[in-house]
Formats: structure tokens, sequence, C-alpha cells
């Protein structure tokens, strides 16, 4: 498949964690856009056939709540440990992993991870969090 492939990673109904998923939303059509909960399995099927992939999903770095850093997967590991959000076994980090030993990376994998707050039950983003998700959306609108 050519062009972009937004996806967004995260549970809309554990607050913080749904950032990836709404930016995915605010960038549907524009660019091909997929929500998913942070199989590792599901991320290597989704972006198969993509050459460009621009994930997004909540991370825990110990930065404030709202920061966006932004990750060349093609470059090497995500920061041990940041995208754990919710403890996923085979994850995002490990995703791209075993995709790298697999030879099946996209050619361009960009992963923006938004710093959470609030990880508890329920949905809504926090202030921070969602005028991170904002400014986001905005950045990676013209690009897509």
């Amino acid at each position: 498949m050519d062009g972009t492939l937004v996806i967004g990673i995260g549970n809309p109904w554990r607050r913080d964690d749904g950032a990836g998923p709404a930016v995915a939303a605010r960038l549907d059509g524009r660019a091909r856009t997929l929500t998913l909960l942070g199989s590792g399995a599901d991320l290597i099927e989704a972006w198969h056939d993509a050459k460009r992939v621009v994930v997004i999903d909540a991370m825990r770095s110990g930065a404030s709540p709202g920061t966006l850093r932004r990750f060349d997967a093609q470059a090497g590991p995500l920061p041990a440990g940041a995208f754990r959000c919710l403890g996923h076994r085979f994850g995002l980090p490990e995703a791209i992993e075993m995709a790298r030993v697999l030879g099946c990376l996209p050619s361009r994998l960009e992963v923006w991870g938004i710093e959470a707050g609030d990880l508890g039950r329920g949905p809504g983003l926090t202030a921070e969090v969602e005028e991170a998700v904002s400014r986001l959306a905005d950045e990676l609108a013209p690009m897509i």
C-alpha cells in the first residue's frame, strides 16, 4: 500500500492511554489510520505492506505529562520501559525489534510518544495530554 499509515495505540477507556487513538482520529481522512490496543503481532501485521508508518502511543519516561518525543525506529530500539504503559508483554518495542530481526520493518517507521499523566480507568484525556494530542495532530497533518 502506498502512502502513510498512522497507527494510534492505546485504550481510550484508560484515560491518557487513549492519546494514540485520539491523534489517529484527528488525522482520519488525511491518511490511512488504524487504532490498536497494543499487541505486537497486530502491529507487525498492520504495517506489513506500508512504506511509511507513524505510530503514536502513550509513554512513561518520567517527563511532564503531555511531553512529546519522536523516535526513528530504523535508527535503533525505543527507550527501555518507556512504552509499557499498561504492561503489554509483546507490545510496540518488542514488535519493532522482532520486525527488525525478521527484516520486515517498514522503510520509514516513526514513533511518537506522548507522556501520560493519568492511566486510571475511565474515558477522557487529561488537559496536558489533550493539548499534546492537538499539537501533534497539527504537526503531522501537513506531512501525511
